[in-house]
Parts: structure tokens; C-alpha cells; sequence
């Protein structure tokens, strides 16, 4: 026993010596969300990451994955659609709070689709339960005023909001909240952009988040244009004892986190920040450019890295990192990430499967038992404007509406990529961690025919009856 002990020990020292452990994490690129990855934020719940960031459309979607490196080719799974005239569209900025057993998805919204308009507002929907897909509530508007970039934080047992409003300039803005939906008292300005750092291609502070450590509070905002490569971070601390005060923060001097032409990484900005799973490491997640030229659009990728603290008590946010660099994962994540699905019926409890694993374009497409076959494996690829196309493991060939025909019963088979609406599907979060696979060119959902519950049963397209027949499960394999 002794020996065996030995042995074990002996092991460990040889992995700990190659820089490994016994349960190293997945390793993982960035970006790690290259479609519409401006202005990210994660949140770590129960096992999975939760990522949602700007979508420049009416909808916000929210990427979920056991690792940091599977989030790159999760689906982005809807679970919001603007619901009326004044916050129909543009949505920017949005964020997930777990407050009081529920979550709170802050977001910036407006009444035109162009890209920089007056009519942007801060919102905040309300989930029914604990789980970050929803569904969710429209809760309320949180000010009467143009105001970007809605954060909330706790303070001396004191919820309050931040965001960023005009005033001259841009500035940081805080008020108290009664509730996690209700604004209690007016806004007052905190920072304002006076280092020449903050007012390279306009005088902005903007994307604030609260970061607390040790007793400590701290505010990570970012600085200057966003449609410059001088996008930065910057950093006060609260040092008084009102949060509403603007003489109780203290501005750090410097810049916290910035471009690295060295390492091709510009306009790093409005940053988000989670914790690795086993609560070890401290994490931030931010937007950049991969060149200097580029602005503050839809180009912007979501990247990640561990960062570090101070002997003092500070955040070390250190140097953006290369885009591509093989970096390990966050501390207690799983050793290997998924790029493949299974797509599961709810009703039936089987799979989404092509007939006999068929190469063949027009290959029906049906409900099996699973079996870990290639043919029930899909890759779930975000084409960048909330669809994905579904292909096939084993043949490479994607889901595709027969015909592109709108008709109730419409054939769902396989067929070569035409790059059309008839082979763009949306993912809708129902409930239950379940969807409804839409088709982007007919609007009706992937449905198994009449309910059954046999193998080979045919999966068609009918109108949405909001039944488990026509609800999917995504699970990565």
C-alpha cells in the first residue's frame, strides 16, 4: 500500500514538473466568440459558462458551454425579441446578474436600426426562475435619458446601477436601486474623462463593472472611442464612503489594460469579469480588433485571459494576448470541450438522424435512438445574423427545408449548402434548457410527425403548437 501511495506521488511530481495536473482544463483560443462579439459578458452557473454580447438586431442571444473553448461553437440560442416600438431594436451591451434567485439581463435598446441614434435606453428583463435561459420578462425601463451600458453592483449591502450618459462628455453615472428592475434615486455623475488617455477620438468613460476583492471595491471602465485602436480600460477604487460621490472614487492615473500592437490586439474594451469554476483564478473578458484600422462594428471578437492581483490589492489586467495563442483554461473545467451536438426530441427522447447515414443530398432527416453514430452528430454553426446552419458529422451536409416550401409538413432532409434561408435555422429558448429549431426562410419549426415515438420517424416542419413534439435539446458530445 505503501509503495502504491509512493508511486501515486511520484506521478503527480512528474506532471506537476510538465507544467500539467492530473485534471488540467481545456486548453483554448480566442477569440472566443468571432460573430458578433462586442461587448461580451460571462457568467459561470452550475457547471456551464454563459455568454451573451451585442447583437446590433432586435434579439439577444446567449451562448452556453461547460468550457471556455466550447463557447466557440456553441449555438447562440435566443432568448429575447424586442417587444415593442421603443425598445424594438439595436440591442446593445447585454449583461446577466443572478440577484435574489433570479436573472437579471440588463441591455440597451432603441427605436431604430441605425447605428448611433438618441433613442437608446437602459432595460432590465426578470427570469421566472434560476435558470439563465429563461424565460424572461420585460421588467422596465431603468432611466428617462440616453444612457448606455447598464451594470449593477452591491455595495455596503446597497444595490445600485452604473451606466453611461452624456453630459458634455460621456460620463460614468451611479443611482441606488430599491429592487433589481427599480431605480430609487437620481443619477449622479462619478467620472468624467479628463486624462488625455480617456479623450483620444472622443471624451469617453463608458462600459462600467464593479470588480470586489478583499473588502475592496473596484470600478473597470472603458476609455476614449470605441472606434479607435486607443479603446482602453480604466480603473477607480472606491475610497469614500458614498458611491454616488464622485470624490469617493479615485482615479488610477494610467491606463489598466490597453492595445498591444506587438501582439496585433487593438481597442481592447468593455470588458466583463467570472471566476473560474473551482473559484481559484480571476478572470476578464473584453472585445477587440485584430488591426488598427478597424472600428466599432460588428468586427469586434470576444476574447479571454486570466489575470492576476497586486501585492497592494490591485488588479493586474495585464497585456492583451495574441489572437490564436494556445492558453489553458480556467481553473476546475472539464478536460475536453465539445465542437458537435446531439439534437434531442423532447417528446420522443431520441435523436435528430440522417436515414442510414446517406451522403446523398435529399437524404431524409428523422428521429432514431441515439447511439453515438456520426450520423446523429451536427455542427451548429453561427453564420453571424442569429442563424446557424445544422451539418452533419458524418456526411457534411446541412439541414434543409425540401423545396424551400412554406407548407405545414414540408420535408426536413439533408442537402448540399446553397447558403439560402431554406437552410438557416434559429434556435428559440422555450424552457427546461429546451428550443424550437425555426426555419429562417418559412418561420415553422422542426417537428417529429404526428408525435411519434418510433425509430425513423420523419421530421418535418409544421407551425409552431408549442408542444414537446417540436422541442429540441442541444447537447454538446
Amino acid at each position: 500500500m505503501a509503495r502504491r501511495v509512493l508511486m501515486m506521488l511520484a506521478a503527480l511530481v512528474f506532471l506537476l514538473g510538465l507544467g500539467q495536473s492530473p485534471a488540467s482544463a481545456a486548453s483554448f483560443s480566442n477569440p472566443v466568440k468571432s460573430v458578433k462579439g462586442a461587448d461580451p459578458w460571462i457568467s459561470y452557473h452550475n457547471g456551464n459558462y454563459y455568454l451573451v454580447s451585442t447583437s446590433w438586431t432586435d434579439v439577444i442571444t446567449i451562448r452556453t458551454s461547460p468550457t471556455l473553448a466550447g463557447l466557440a461553437t456553441a449555438p447562440s440560442v435566443q432568448v429575447w425579441q424586442g417587444d415593442a416600438a421603443s425598445r424594438c431594436c439595436n440591442i446593445w451591451a447585454p449583461e446577466l446578474h443572478f440577484l435574489n434567485g433570479r436573472w437579471y439581463l440588463y441591455y440597451v435598446a432603441g427605436q431604430n436600426v441605425s447605428d448611433y441614434i438618441p433613442t437608446q435606453r437602459s432595460h432590465v428583463l426578470e427570469s421566472a426562475g434560476s435558470d439563465p435561459m429563461g424565460p424572461y420578462t420585460y421588467r422596465g425601463q431603468l432611466n428617462s435619458a440616453w444612457m448606455l451600458d447598464p451594470t449593477v453592483g452591491t455595495i455596503g449591502g446597497q444595490l445600485y446601477l452604473f451606466g453611461s450618459a452624456s453630459g458634455g462628455t460621456q460620463n460614468l453615472v451611479a443611482a441606488r436601486m430599491s429592487n433589481p428592475y427599480t431605480v430609487s434615486g437620481s443619477f449622479s455623475t462619478i467620472s468624467t474623462p479628463t486624462h488625455d488617455w480617456e479623450r483620444q477620438g472622443g471624451t469617453v468613460n463608458e462600459g462600467p463593472e464593479i470588480l470586489q476583492r478583499g473588502g475592496r471595491t473596484f470600478l473597470i471602465y472603458s476609455a476614449s472611442g470605441c472606434w479607435t485602436p486607443d479603446y482602453k480600460l480604466g480603473q477607480l477604487e472606491l475610497t469614500g464612503s458614498d458611491p454616488l460621490s464622485a470624490s469617493s472614487w479615485t482615479k488610477k492615473s494610467t491606463p489598466v489594460f490597453q492595445r498591444s500592437d506587438g501582439n496585433g490586439v487593438y481597442g481592447p474594451g468593455h470588458n466583463g469579469f467570472f471566476t473560474s469554476p473551482d473559484g481559484s483564478e480571476s478572470w476578464i473578458v473584453y472585445h477587440a480588433n485584430d488591426n488598427a484600422s478597424e472600428g466599432c462594428d460588428n468586427g469586434r471578437t470576444t476574447r479571454a485571459q486570466r489575470f492576476t492581483w497586486n501585492a497592494d490589492g490591485t488588479p493586474n489586467l495585464g497585456t492583451p494576448v495574441r489572437l490564436g495563442a494556445s492558453l489553458a483554461g480556467p481553473s476546475g473545467e472539464p478536460a475536453a470541450a465539445s465542437t458537435t451536438y446531439t439534437v434531442v426530441n423532447r417528446n420522443s427522447g431520441k435523436c435528430l438522424d440522417v436515414a442510414g447515414g446517406s451522403s446523398a443530398d435529399g437524404a431524409n432527416v428523422q428521429q432514431y435512438a441515439c447511439h453515438g453514430g456520426s450520423n446523429q452528430r451536427w455542427r451548429l454553426e453561427d453564420l453571424g445574423d442569429d442563424t446557424h446552419r445544422l451539418v452533419n458529422v458524418a456526411t457534411g451536409k446541412v439541414l434543409d427545408t425540401a423545396n424551400c416550401s412554406t407548407a405545414d409538413g414540408a420535408d426536413l432532409r439533408q442537402w448540399s449548402w446553397l447558403n439560402n434561408t431554406c437552410q438557416r435555422f434559429r434556435f428559440l429558448a422555450t424552457d427546461s434548457g429546451h428550443v424550437r429549431i425555426v426555419n429562417q426562410a418559412t418561420g415553422k419549426v422542426a417537428d417529429v410527425a404526428n408525435c411519434g415515438t418510433a425509430d425513423g420517424t420523419d421530421v418535418r416542419q409544421w407551425s409552431w403548437l408549442n408542444n414537446t413534439c417540436q422541442q429540441w435539446r442541444l447537447t454538446p458530445v
